[in-house]
């Protein structure tokens, strides 16, 4: 394979903290393989993301037996993971219809080692159970909230909780709410002050943006007592 195709940023996690994850949609096995073997040269670890069950399958025998896949995100884990932190994040989200944005949220913030509390099924459509788990909610620093349809559980934990809430749209619905659009236009278009948004079923966005929060309030400086 020509080298021209495939530059990897082994120094990402040096500028930023995040190592350089693997984006597998629409790569071909060979340039996945080529991938992982340069990753196993280096001893680096690598996420992947959008990987798929087909394309799992395709790869050579020792790389398929070095991963830790999940098949509903499409996630793969290569090489050793950081310890685990104490969950600060929380994830909720509307329906069980959103698990491949909601474990992709989690999988991706394991990988860069901190844990999540997850709260699923808890839309709008049975409101009481996001407000039977509302105490415990608002425990974490930061928020993501994963909804498709009309997106309405983001704007909502926005009015009832103080963290850091980052909306995540999924391509989740019927008729006009197919793709995700209606969902994006919701969240961006939310009457509660400061939710971020991301983009349709970007729940590896979510987990980044989530990490970052944290980082930024880890390096901020003590306040005078």
């Amino acid at each position: 394979m020509a080298d021209a195709e495939i530059t990897l940023d082994f120094q990402r996690a040096e500028r930023i903290g995040f190592e350089e994850a693997i984006f597998s949609q629409g790569k071909t096995l060979e340039q996945l393989n080529d991938i992982l073997d340069r990753a196993k040269a280096k001893g680096a670890s690598l996420l992947l993301t959008r990987l798929s069950p087909l394309q799992l399958e395709g790869l050579s025998a020792g790389h398929r037996a070095a991963l830790d896949y999940e098949p509903v995100s499409r996630t793969a884990f290569f090489g050793p993971l950081r310890p685990a932190k104490a969950a600060r994040i929380a994830v909720v989200a509307a329906g069980t219809s959103d698990a491949h944005v909601f474990r992709e949220i989690a999988r991706t913030a394991r990988y860069y080692g901190h844990e999540t509390a997850q709260f699923i099924d808890v839309g709008v459509a049975g409101i009481w159970r996001l407000l039977e788990r509302l105490e415990v909610i608002k425990t974490h620093a930061v928020v993501v909230v994963v909804a498709g349809m009309d997106a309405a559980l983001p704007t909502v934990v926005g009015g009832l909780v103080g963290s850091v809430v980052i909306g995540v749209p999924t391509s989740n619905g019927y008729g006009v709410a197919t793709g995700g659009g209606p969902a994006l236009n919701a969240i961006l278009a939310s009457c509660a002050p400061g939710v971020m948004v991301m983009n349709i079923d970007n729940g590896y966005g979510a987990a980044c943006a989530a990490i970052r929060v944290l980082n930024a309030i880890d390096r901020a400086p003590a306040r005078p007592a």
